[in-house]
């Protein structure tokens, strides 16, 4: 599996960039703020890749404001929670009001082609195996993907060391807390992590590491 990334301008959002092997099809997750198509479109000359989808792991706009220009730009699908779709359009809906305020004047669009995805679904993309999981606690509709069994996009839901914040509208403590126990802990240690901030890391590591998921087992 090709793996690759470069992080967005605004809030340093790890745009990951998937595909079977250099020189094949791909799938682009959470292009960030302001709009990286030119950085993405370097990133795919490199490997010589071609999009065929792009994916938000929830709806906060520094993971999702370049979807529509890339999505209608190669025409491709979207792919989004469906409890996080309406944020594609209206982003105040899940943002602090402080962030929400700097948005007054814009208008955006969602992608000519939105599918919204559920837990449980699998998805077969330029030859990888997509395990849609729905991890809310950071924003209602926030997803995780497990990838061939080999890597773990985490979105804002799991960070080295640390989690999503949960106070902004649609987080809720509670739900992370489920997801950490019913979702996060259950997976396998070998999995790599690819986080929507920060360095990667692994299930194992964080496992016997991250204080959010140790206090779990121990019970607190």
């Amino acid at each position: 599996m090709l793996v690759a990334s470069f992080a967005a301008p605004m809030f340093a959002t790890n745009c990951w960039v998937l595909a079977s092997a250099p020189g094949s099809e791909c799938v682009v997750i959470d292009p960030g703020m302001p709009d990286v198509s030119d950085q993405l479109q370097v990133l795919l000359d490199e490997f010589r890749l071609k999009p065929v989808a792009v994916i938000a792991t929830h709806g906060h706009l520094d993971h999702t404001f370049s979807i529509t220009p890339i999505a209608d730009g190669y025409g491709i699908p979207a792919y989004i929670h469906s409890q996080d779709r309406a944020a594609l359009v209206h982003p105040q809906r899940v943002l602090s009001p402080e962030f929400a305020a700097t948005l007054a004047g814009m208008e955006f669009v969602e992608p000519a082609d939105v599918r919204e995805l559920r837990n449980g679904e699998e998805l077969n993309l330029v030859g990888l195996d997509f395990k849609v999981i729905h991890a809310p606690g950071h924003t209602a509709g926030s997803l995780m993907f497990e990838v061939s069994q080999e890597v773990l996009i985490s979105g804002d839901v799991l960070f080295a060391g640390s989690i999503g914040r949960t106070d902004q509208p649609t987080g809720s403590a509670q739900d992370m807390q489920e997801t950490l126990r019913k979702k996060v802990l259950p997976l396998a240690d070998h999995l790599r992590v690819l986080p929507g901030h920060g360095p990667q890391t692994s299930m194992a590591h964080e496992r016997k590491n991250n204080p959010y998921l140790k206090s779990i087992k121990a019970g607190y």
